[in-house]
């Protein structure tokens, strides 16, 4: 099969989901190119080079966030590629029969049809992110492609997106997609509520390699330290200030708990005051962004995960975290919420614990319960590393999603 992936920005070393099915795919002799925004991180994932991905992908213009600039540059777009694409005019003039009921505006219509037009037809159009499958809509409606549109959703795309508008911005995408992916059974019930036909939904999760993370049983340390930790973007959904509040609280009777929160972002230096302002600042560390084997290195002395996540003010939700499959996977305890997808993976009381969102003192009381109770950490951590292996495992996943697309394609 010859696929073609749009997703937000790449290489991005945080979508790990993303890149594990992109040479999942090639591992298994399919043609994979990619279409996104550049992205400006400047460490790639060691597995852009290893596959060649890097001459495989096609960048979009980027708009500006002045719309002035932003129809000024598509007409430009237009004008530079209309002797080669003259039809790239008649679809400027005539978009709005291309973009109509598409959220997508008319001058949208060169940025994401010109990396298209020199491509050879897939078999799939593969869109990470709804308002990505818009994209894949409009390619169909171009007649750009005769292949399959097929729309994972994850998180924010189908909460905080649809909430900026006043009408369903996925009707018309439900009407000319071909399938939709939620990545949970808890998206899958929103894309029902949103209109979506359910013989075109199938529920695909997102994955980890379980070859690259080695599971170990988790006992008490022989220093008697009890080392909690946090991997995440330091954004609102992550939750992450409940965590360090709830720690603080734990930190006052118990001296001997450690709390590292990997990761960077917005809040950093609002988190900062506040364990400044709880006084736990021997308790509680932000150690930053991290490479992955640094992570993996904290992982493995680490004896509990908490991963904290919530509903943002402006509705924002996360997906299912990768990183509680890769602490599960690893054999580690999980605490975490009542959020989004997360309890079709977190089993609690089996694998780990899970509490209200924004409750301190429910947290606190799950935290507590697991640190004197250790030899709960081995049990759920064989539990957890039992769940990834069945229903997270990336190469099962990998292919069974072969098995969907060829499904489709006949």
């Amino acid at each position: 099969m010859k696929i073609a992936f749009i997703v937000n920005n790449f290489p991005v070393l945080s979508q790990t989901f993303i890149l594990n099915q992109i040479t999942g795919l090639i591992e298994n002799g399919h043609e994979v190119d990619i279409y996104a925004a550049p992205s400006n991180e400047l460490i790639i994932h060691s597995d852009i080079k290893k596959f060649n991905l890097m001459q495989h992908t096609y960048y979009f213009t980027t708009p500006s966030k002045n719309h002035l600039v932003t129809l000024f540059r598509s007409l430009t777009l237009t004008l530079l590629n209309s002797l080669k694409y003259p039809i790239l005019i008649y679809w400027l003039i005539n978009g709005i029969n291309y973009t109509k009921e598409l959220s997508l505006p008319v001058w949208m219509i060169p940025y994401r049809a010109i990396p298209f037009l020199s491509k050879n037809p897939y078999d799939i159009i593969y869109c990470h992110f709804g308002p990505n499958g818009l994209t894949g809509a409009l390619i169909k409606k171009l007649g750009l492609t005769q292949g399959k549109i097929v729309t994972s959703f994850h998180g924010y795309d189908i909460t905080k997106y649809v909430e900026k508008f006043v009408k369903n911005p996925y009707n018309n995408l439900f009407e000319v997609g071909d399938l939709f992916l939620p990545i949970s059974e808890h998206w899958k019930k929103k894309l029902l509520d949103l209109g979506c036909n359910e013989q075109k939904i199938i529920v695909h999760r997102m994955g980890v390699d379980c070859n690259k993370f080695s599971f170990t049983p988790r006992y008490p340390s022989g220093d008697g330290q009890i080392r909690i930790v946090t991997i995440a973007r330091l954004v609102e959904k992550k939750g992450v200030e409940y965590g360090i509040r709830a720690i603080a609280k734990l930190a006052k009777a118990n001296k001997r708990i450690e709390y590292n929160i990997i990761g960077d972002g917005s809040l950093s230096t609002h988190l900062q005051e506040i364990i400044q302002e709880l006084g736990v600042e021997s308790t509680v560390k932000l150690l930053g962004w991290k490479e992955q084997d640094e992570v993996v290195e904290i992982l493995n002395k680490s004896h509990i995960l908490l991963a904290p996540s919530v509903t943002s003010q402006d509705g924002d939700q996360e997906g299912i975290p990768v990183v509680l499959m890769e602490a599960m996977a690893m054999g580690l305890p999980v605490v975490s919420t009542q959020h989004s997808g997360i309890p079709e993976l977190v089993q609690d009381a089996v694998t780990g614990f899970l509490a209200p969102e924004r409750d301190i003192d429910a947290l606190a009381n799950r935290l507590s319960y697991l640190i004197e109770h250790p030899e709960l950490w081995s049990k759920m951590g064989r539990a957890g590393r039992k769940q990834i292996e069945e229903y997270y495992n990336i190469n099962k996943l990998n292919q069974q999603l072969i098995n969907i697309y060829q499904k489709l394609l006949n």
